[in-house]
């Protein structure tokens, strides 16, 4: 189990002093997939460096495991370092290695011989479908297979966690699911408690248990993704669930309203009920909406007529239909 404790980090700069996290309390438990999510500069990438203390903190506690690690000696933290793997966005791979050899690094330096860590390396590879890239080089690999091989290279060491800074944010839609599919593979069949820092909502969605959204160098709000993601309590949570970052479309057609499902159960055909009741043709120019556990929550884009009463007859039925909705500027 992990455990943040009032953990606070500043940076102290020709400028003045700079806070990137503020009494942070945070539990994550053996076996969850957990995510953290904000905006750039929210403080989340520091403080996933700060749980292996590759930033030590300026205040609190970081427990692992019982143990304190700020107050370790430096060589019991490099042995508890060993079970907690990390990838990045930028793969970090070293491009005058093979790919075998990439993943066997990690053993090499620890000591392990060079057969012992070189049929660890192709068992990992073997694990993250890469067995017939073992002699290839980074350079001849796609994106994806670059960061199948830096899951497999911290894996190399057995971790019991594993720490994820933004690791498919450089990847495509396609390729991200795949690496999160891998990531619940791992988590599933080797019992591997992971640690998610995104800014991005469909990669919480897909994979986590539990999420905490961080703003301005503190949490903001912490639960169940289903929670989280149907009733948010925080500003960000909303603005990060329901982006308002998506404006009207300029186009010939009459008024535009932005529907938003904040909760409201998946089976309710809001369209269907509102053409059916108001005998009005709308046109969707853009929607996102996803169910979880039952609950729909997202928004959608609507184009009413031109003719001002069939408008009017919209407004008027959304207004009595307790749906949250605006009418957006062109």
């Amino acid at each position: 189990m992990i455990e943040l404790k009032h953990l606070g980090k500043t940076y102290e700069t020709s400028s003045g002093s700079v806070t990137a996290l503020r009494d942070i309390d945070l539990t994550i438990q053996d076996g969850e997939i957990f995510g953290v999510i904000g905006l750039s500069g929210a403080g989340k990438s520091t403080l996933v460096r700060c749980i292996n203390l590759l930033e030590r903190p300026t205040q609190g506690e970081v427990w692992i495991d019982g143990q304190e690690l700020t107050r370790l000696p430096q060589k019991q933290l490099l042995a508890m370092r060993r079970n907690i793997g990390m990838i990045f966005q930028g793969f970090n791979l070293l491009e005058q290695r093979t790919v075998l050899s990439n993943v066997a690094f990690p053993l090499m330096l620890a000591g392990e011989k060079k057969d012992k860590a070189q049929a660890r390396a192709a068992e990992l590879l073997g694990l993250v479908g890469l067995s017939d890239k073992a002699r290839s080089y980074p350079s001849q690999l796609s994106g994806g297979q670059k960061q199948r091989v830096a899951i497999a290279r911290a894996l190399s060491t057995s971790p019991k966690y594993l720490l994820c800074d933004e690791a498919t944010s450089a990847l495509d839609p396609n390729t991200t699911r795949a690496i999160l599919e891998l990531l619940r593979q791992i988590n599933r069949d080797l019992g591997v408690t992971i640690i998610i820092i995104t800014h991005e909502m469909k990669v919480i969605d897909q994979i986590c248990d539990r999420v905490a959204v961080i703003d301005h160098s503190s949490i903001a709000e912490e639960g169940k993704v289903s929670d989280v993601f149907t009733n948010p309590q925080s500003q960000i949570a909303r603005e990060l669930i329901l982006p308002q970052d998506i404006s009207a479309a300029q186009t010939s057609g009459g008024a535009q309203l932005r529907i938003i499902f904040s909760g409201e159960s998946a089976k309710q055909p809001v369209l269907s009920q509102l053409t059916l009741e108001c005998q009005v043709p709308v046109n969707i120019l853009f929607a996102d909406t996803k169910e979880v556990e039952g609950k729909a929550y997202g928004q959608m884009l609507l184009e009413l007529p031109c003719d001002e009463n069939q408008a009017e007859k919209v407004r008027t039925w959304l207004r009595s239909s307790g749906i949250q909705w605006k009418e957006e500027s062109k």
